[in-house]
């Protein structure tokens, strides 16, 4: 029989369980109580929130300070119509009475529309806090840091805090499609019901919402860059309207991917030529629909005449004339267009590394004001390690939009534990010299190199309906970290790491420095196990998972791996020097003459630009060979010691996402494995050099990895990107 207490444990049981799920679903907005020797000190510099001004925007923030103060201190917070003592008072400039506006004045002079001032202030004797700023989404983001202050347990006593975005436009780029799949989606189907909208409206949306304003994200593309025209029909702008009207009190505009073909697609023409009358009467009749609808609709992200999509190429015309028709198009409705400048061709079979470039750098200072030219962090696709993408710096007419990838499309999926914040960091901080040295890819984008005043930067969004949102518990990081460095892309990785493992996990100095280390090594072991040394895009074809080296049978040339590695009995890597592709020649000196020899380009690069024999001389005096194995082996190692390391964080850390995170871990040693052994296999009947003695016997033939077979690998769609 069971005992009387048997139903009490399962609820506990049940009761854990759904209380670490929620732990997970709240992201880094977990608002747990005060440790009570602090608990005073907080609550006596916050009595009552006082809100000056009206709007839906003011109301949500009230609202998120409220429920952040109730999660701190259990007990309710307050609005008040005056001013008392230790208050916090929220408003925009216009809104403050005028005995509050004279100490924030100066302040208030240093911002943008979007920045924020929060200081505490004294109005006699009486101490406030006061959050302000010049616009309401200004006041949001200010209430949502003030909040971030409580969670890392800063003092609040002489708070004065000013800040303002360093990118305008800080938008996630959602691969969704209309029937819930997700290209490179690892995470579960797509939060967007599109079935059930416009009637229902989920709290996830309003929580998804929340989530992109605490860090500052503005916008939100919310279809696949590889479009349908169904999204722009009547029945889809409606339902995108209801998404739209969730978001717009949180300061995110909704973006949709605009599929070049659709005036052949939904009306009644018979051609999409760009320079067309008809044609471009079709697409500014359709913003104006669109935005009769939505008046705040932020524009259309494009994907043109790449991996299959119609595009202006189609009628002979270039990417300034797609671009700039539908520039044309919103313009008048204030909208922007973002035009992906990822593009590659078959018939381009010198390097794919150069297409981009070459299509659009002659194009440089044509594109509309309302242009933003959305250039991937490197030339390839996403890759573990890329050198900066050469369009950076080469285009000062243009304003570039940054796209990172935040899903993990070549980096294990959300199988494995990877930091990218530390590879955004890396491009962002390279310098590329255009202007002489300092001209770092982040003062490209954030326009200050060349005073733009459009900028941007965008995040291929790793979102989907797993009750963590990311799949990963540790993917949540890569989601914030995005959001911190849209914001300013000069914020150190490090500080980012530490700020969301103790709003995410525990405050416990132990577990956050030993957790950050492993954050920060976490991107390198990936790069290690997978294609280190410069070597890139060696995965498996179609679905990226796993090591597929030796594929070459398919119909483009680009689209296998062998094109990127060219390993043979000479050697091994890609030769972009001046004998080789010449793709080198499209980066500024001091890079093209460091990098032309392979004595002088840095090691993480070296078999991207160069094609070297096996026992080439590196500069610890080992060969290439013997360095290779190193890398590879050294990245298992890495792994291992991320499993012991975590195996000691389970004092800090709820038993359901230890134990998630404890079984992922296994998962990606056991794949690092699979990369090691599998590759060198593959690369050494080439160099035909024995294994070096660190390495351990392979567990399988080559012939049992190169039959492995991954039909229902998640994130498949059939267009890559």
């Amino acid at each position: 029989m069971f005992s009387k207490q048997f139903p009490l444990l399962i609820f506990m049981l049940l009761f854990s369980l759904c209380a670490s799920a929620q732990k997970g679903y709240d992201l880094w907005l977990q608002y747990d109580p005060v440790e009570k020797d602090l608990k005073d000190q907080y609550r006596g510099q916050i009595n009552t929130v006082v809100p000056y001004g009206k709007g839906e925007t003011l109301n949500v923030a009230v609202l998120e300070l409220q429920k952040a103060y109730e999660g701190f201190f259990q007990k309710k917070l307050e609005k008040s119509i005056s001013i008392g003592g230790q208050d916090v008072v929220i408003g925009v400039k216009n809104d403050l009475p005028p005995y509050v506006l004279p100490s924030v004045n100066n302040e208030l002079t240093q911002i943008n529309s979007e920045g924020f001032v929060i200081k505490k202030i004294f109005i006699g004797n009486t101490p406030v806090t006061v959050i302000t700023a010049q616009s309401p989404q200004g006041v949001l983001y200010g209430v949502f840091r003030f909040i971030r202050e409580i969670q890392l347990r800063k003092s609040l006593e002489n708070i004065n805090i000013v800040d303002s975005p360093k990118i305008q436009k800080r938008v996630l780029n959602h691969w969704d499609n209309l029937d819930r799949t997700v290209e490179r989606g690892y995470a579960g189907f797509s939060i967007w019901d599109w079935h059930h909208l416009p009637e229902l409206i989920k709290p996830e949306y309003v929580d998804y919402a929340r989530a992109n304003a605490s860090i500052g994200i503005n916008g939100t593309v919310l279809t696949n860059v590889n479009a349908s025209s169904v999204v722009l029909t009547p029945q889809y702008i409606e339902k995108v309207k209801a998404l739209a009207d969730v978001f717009r009190p949180y300061g995110i505009q909704v973006y949709l991917t605009a599929r070049f073909s659709s005036p052949l697609e939904l009306g009644d023409l018979d051609t999409a030529d760009p320079l067309n009358p008809e044609v471009r009467q079709w697409w500014k009749d359709k913003a104006d629909e669109i935005y009769a609808q939505i008046p705040d609709f932020g524009g259309f992200l494009v994907k043109a005449n790449s991996e299959g999509q119609p595009g202006p190429n189609n009628y002979g015309r270039s990417h300034v004339d797609g671009a700039n028709m539908l520039a044309e198009a919103v313009a008048p409705h204030k909208g922007i267009v973002m035009w992906r400048a990822f593009v590659y061709s078959e018939h381009d079979p010198d390097d794919r590394a150069k297409q981009a470039y070459s299509e659009f750098v002659p194009f440089d200072g044509q594109f509309h004001d309302n242009v933003l030219v959305q250039v991937k962090n490197g030339a390839i696709d996403f890759q573990p390690r890329e050198p900066f993408h050469p369009i950076f710096g080469a285009m000062p007419k243009t304003p570039l939009m940054m796209e990172f990838q935040i899903t993990q499309e070549y980096l294990g999926f959300s199988s494995h534990l990877v930091f990218l914040p530390k590879l955004f960091e890396e491009v962002l901080d390279e310098d590329t010299f255009v202007q002489g040295e300092g001209a770092t890819v982040a003062k490209v984008i954030d326009g200050s190199l060349n005073n733009k005043k459009l900028t941007g930067m965008a995040g291929v969004a790793n979102i989907g309906t797993a009750k963590n949102w990311t799949g990963h518990p540790f993917g949540q990081a890569n989601w914030y970290g995005f959001g911190r460095l849209a914001w300013d892309p000069y914020t150190d990785s490090e500080e980012i790491a530490k700020e969301w493992l103790k709003m995410t996990f525990s405050k416990d100095r132990a577990f956050v420095e030993q957790m950050t280390e492993v954050l920060l090594n976490s991107r390198e072991a990936v790069v290690n196990y997978m294609t280190p040394l410069g070597l890139h895009h060696i995965m498996d074809t179609g679905h990226h998972y796993g090591p597929g080296p030796w594929v070459g049978n398919l119909d483009r040339p680009e689209w296998n791996p062998v094109y990127y590695h060219r390993a043979d009995s000479l050697g091994v890597g890609f030769d972009r020097t001046a004998p080789g592709s010449n793709a080198l020649s499209q980066y500024a000196e001091p890079i093209r003459e460091m990098y032309s020899s392979p004595e002088t380009t840095p090691e993480k690069y070296l078999l991207w630009f160069h094609h070297l024999p096996w026992d080439y001389q590196m500069k610890n005096g080992k060969t290439l060979w013997y360095n290779m194995a190193a890398k590879y082996q050294q990245g298992v190692e890495d792994v291992e010691e991320m499993i012991n390391t975590w195996n000691e964080m389970q004092g800090y850390v709820d038993d359901q996402r230890f134990e998630q995170t404890q079984m992922l871990l296994q998962i990606q040693l056991k794949e690092a494995k699979w990369w090691r052994n599998a590759v060198l296999l593959y690369f050494q009947q080439f160099s035909g050099m024995e294994l070096p003695d660190f390495i351990p016997e392979p567990e399988h033939d080559l012939k049992y990895y190169k039959s492995l077979e991954f039909p229902y690998a998640p994130g498949i769609s059939p267009s890559w990107h």
